[in-house]
């Protein structure tokens, strides 16, 4: 039996040590350490306690001389590093309220984590994972299990579209969409990649295009990828109707922007029964409703007409800013026109310049038309103005900016693109751990109102310091405390149970 004494030793300081008897003779297992004050005496005792538990595989038989694992004389360890255990705590805890941690196992959460906190390759994410949280994962694993994670693509949108209708009550009545092209790192096609109109400046290189359907406070709840050389337009209506079909929707109303706009669409939305609110690009309408437009549309600030066309109410407002705009940005580009027609030589291809008899002259007409534009924003609608007013019908459409902030958070702060795989399989896996994580950081920076690159950082300041106990050779682990306003950030993400 183990027994723990303290000795007086050279002047005030007084030794603790673990000793048994053995042949009626005091035998010192253990020397824990010296101290001069009553605080760490204490201390190191509930260190000798711990030892014996160890050493002797028993537990204390009695509460009170249980060893207090939290006691720990600094001076008797090592300092090893720091784990963000909080961090990882956190998002794990947000996983799990979207649903995920029951649908996915842990390594493809973990994967998922990473992708928010520090996106790196799939691999590299394994080690990060070690090294910021201590907790491995075998590369193996990752090889065995990585092709039968894509069934879960349609799981994941059902999960997440529950949430949504849980938690912030989403009903299917709007719906934004939106599409948007991630590059490769190769100039190589394939069936998938294959070199398209860039939303990146990467024309040169393969590409894919990923539509992303989000909830009107900006959570995604869907996405479907397609080859890199697919005209976004035709994206709108069979992803929109493969996701009625899929969720049983009745009500609908799709918000897009004018790029989704054409008369097949609009012919196929409303054959389907699809409210539609898309951008409408009035450069491109014939002069007799441009004609009618400049005549029934007030010049005033805040000014609204709705005019029946053949692709449903077309709103126009106009803006006095935006005409300060428009204005600016025309009178620029004629001045450019003018400056390349005194100069020849320096012929480029500019707006309002016309070839006419083999020499370049200003484009009047254009010039006449873009005026009567300035200040206005169209907007197509099939819904009556007794179901949505004008001033509605618009400020629904403005909303499309949470999709596009999405889109940002997306490629820049989880990095989707470049995208370094090259076969099919691991591209959507790609896609899939990227949507599952623009989920996870959308739904943080839309409670916590603040990016998710800041709430990461706050959430770094907890640290968990790792101690190595010299006596017993136990890790030790001390966190910082959380601050209130943190505290008060973290209460907004995760609900108590």
């Amino acid at each position: 039996m183990l027994h723990i004494r303290v000795i007086k030793t050279k002047g005030n300081s007084r030794s603790v040590q673990v000793y048994r008897y053995k042949n009626s003779k005091r035998v010192i297992i253990k020397h824990i350490g010296s101290a001069t004050n009553d605080e760490q005496i204490t201390a190191m005792q509930e260190m000798a306690r711990s030892f014996i538990a160890d050493y002797t595989k028993q537990s204390y038989l009695f509460e009170e001389t249980k060893p207090n694992e939290e006691a720990v004389l600094v001076s008797q360890c090592d300092y090893i590093g720091i784990y963000y255990t909080y961090l990882y705590d956190v998002l794990r805890a947000v996983q799990h309220q979207l649903g995920y941690t029951l649908l996915a196992d842990t390594l493809l959460n973990d994967l998922t984590l990473m992708r928010v906190i520090e996106p790196a390759s799939k691999l590299r994410s394994l080690e990060l994972m070690e090294t910021y949280f201590g907790i491995r994962h075998r590369r193996q694993r990752f090889y065995e299990s990585a092709l039968k994670w894509l069934v879960l693509k349609e799981h994941i949108e059902k999960q997440t579209l529950h949430f949504a209708a849980k938690e912030y009550g989403f009903d299917f009545s709007l719906l934004f969409y939106d599409v948007t092209t991630l590059y490769f790192e190769t100039f190589e096609e394939d069936g998938l990649r294959k070199n398209g109109f860039s939303k990146d400046n990467k024309s040169q290189q393969p590409q894919i295009l990923v539509a992303l359907m989000v909830t009107p406070e900006g959570l995604p709840v869907g996405y479907e990828v397609f080859a890199g050389n697919t005209f976004e337009g035709h994206t709108l209506i069979p992803v929109i109707k493969s996701f009625i079909k899929k969720h049983k929707v009745q009500n609908f109303t799709v918000i897009a922007d004018a790029a989704m706009i054409s008369t097949a669409n609009i012919a196929a939305l409303r054959e389907e029964k699809i409210n539609y609110i898309v951008g409408a690009r009035l450069g491109n309408v014939a002069a007799d409703l441009l004609y009618t437009i400049d005549t029934r549309l007030p010049k005033t600030d805040g000014s609204i007409v709705r005019l029946q066309t053949h692709n449903g109410y077309l709103i126009c407002s106009f803006s006095k800013k935006r005409y300060n705009k428009d204005k600016y940005e025309m009178e620029k580009q004629i001045e450019k026109a003018k400056s390349l027609i005194s100069q020849p030589s320096k012929i480029k291809k500019v707006k309002y310049l016309k070839s006419q008899n083999s020499n370049n002259v200003l484009n009047e007409e254009l010039i006449q038309k873009t005026q009567k534009l300035l200040g206005v924003k169209g907007y197509y609608t099939d819904i009556e103005e007794s179901v949505a007013d004008n001033a509605t019908i618009i400020s629904r459409y403005h909303d499309l900016y949470k999709i596009e902030q999405a889109f940002r958070v997306s490629k820049h702060d989880l990095q989707t693109r470049p995208i370094f795989h090259f076969r099919e399989e691991p591209i959507q896996l790609h896609i899939l751990i990227c949507f599952m994580a623009l989920v996870v950081s959308r739904h943080i920076e839309i409670k916590a109102d603040i990016s998710i690159r800041a709430f990461l950082t706050h959430c770094k300041k907890i640290t968990d310091a790792r101690l190595l106990n010299r006596i017993n050779k136990k890790e030790i682990r001390m966190r910082a405390s959380a601050p209130p306003q943190l505290l008060k950030i973290v209460s907004k993400i995760i609900r108590p149970h």
